[in-house]
């Protein structure tokens, strides 16, 4: 009997002790897992920031002087980008562009080696325009200053550590200021193989900036003599009817060819020759003048600035600008 009662007992402590045991041992892992979350989300709380490995700083010419500077990448693109395009502009549009500038800015350093000492210039006819924080703050009306240097900051900050792609590989990310409607391809312009992120597209709104049009008036003398200077051999006769005559467009219909006279003269150079802002011009006779209508302004390829900033007022934001402008394209960290 007392042995019926011995067992009795123990199997009573067996059922209140085992539940007992799982249940603190439920209680401490469910403690641990919440130590690890806590844990994993003190870790991100507290991450660093963006890391450039080898492009923390870069070495910047500066043309007129000849001084090289090492500059960190940033604040670099802080001078791009205030230099580059107007403040006023949509704050979407410069983040656009502080993305462009970035990727300009490493492909650049990847892919060429135009200046021995230096990764890139601040010269915008070579490499892209910059200026320093100070002298651009000093060209601003006091007034706007802060909220005009925000935008800027705000911009690079937005895109800090992103580039944007093609197959896995950076771009050549061309930009111009207005491109009248429609975009060139690098094959319009510079000749050679085209490349494929980079084609002729639309936007709408251009025409509402004063970069979209302009116009350059010359005498037939001053037009022969600035031919001459490249042309000595050119034989002209202003009494002809197609003295002067456009003989090929490129895809987004700017002058590819043009005939004065005895010559051809590709459109790219007689922009350059005439001094026009875009290679998207008419011409016709007013007398003894020659006035030449200009559309658009700069080579066309890659992204159009006004085209941006138009696209921003219409509800885009950056991302979206950029894949109109670059086709096929990826916006990735580097």
């Amino acid at each position: 009997m007392k042995k019926f009662i011995l067992l009795f007992f123990c199997f009573i402590i067996l059922v209140f002790l085992i539940p007992s045991f799982f249940s603190s041992s439920l209680l401490l892992s469910r403690a641990e897992e919440q130590n690890n979350v806590s844990s994993e989300e003190e870790v991100v709380t507290t991450q660093e920031p963006y890391d450039y490995k080898q492009y923390k700083t870069i070495k910047l010419l500066h043309k007129k002087s000849g001084e090289v500077e090492e500059i960190e990448l940033d604040n670099y693109l802080l001078g791009v980008v205030s230099s580059e395009m107007p403040a006023t502009f949509e704050q979407e549009a410069l983040n656009a562009q502080s993305l462009v500038a970035r990727t300009y800015t490493l492909y650049t350093i990847k892919n060429s080696k135009k200046h021995e000492n230096a990764d890139i210039c601040d010269d915008s006819g070579c490499c892209q325009a910059w200026i320093s924080k100070e002298d651009r703050l000093a060209k601003w009306d006091e007034n706007l200053r802060e909220e005009n240097w925000n935008k800027i900051e705000k911009a690079v900050n937005t895109t800090k550590g992103k580039i944007i792609t093609y197959n896995g590989e950076i771009i050549d990310s061309f930009f111009h200021s207005n491109s009248g409607g429609v975009t060139e391809t690098p094959v319009g312009v510079w000749g050679g193989t085209n490349y494929p992120y980079l084609q002729s597209v639309e936007t709408s709104g251009e025409e509402n900036y004063s970069q979209y049009s302009s116009e350059v008036v010359l005498s037939k003398e001053e037009f022969k003599n600035k031919i001459l200077e490249k042309h000595q051999d050119l034989n002209i006769n202003f009494e002809e009817e197609n003295c002067i005559e456009i003989t090929e467009y490129t895809e987004s219909n700017r002058v590819k060819t043009i005939r004065v006279g005895n010559i051809n003269i590709s459109g790219v150079e007689m922009r350059t020759l005439l001094g026009l802002r875009s290679t998207n011009f008419t011409f016709q006779f007013e007398g003894d003048n020659i006035k030449f209508n200009v559309i658009g302004y700069g080579h066309g390829v890659g992204m159009s600035q006004t085209g941006a900033d138009s696209m921003a007022k219409q509800g885009s934001n950056y991302e979206e600008i950029i894949k109109h402008f670059y086709t096929g394209v990826e916006i990735v960290d580097m």
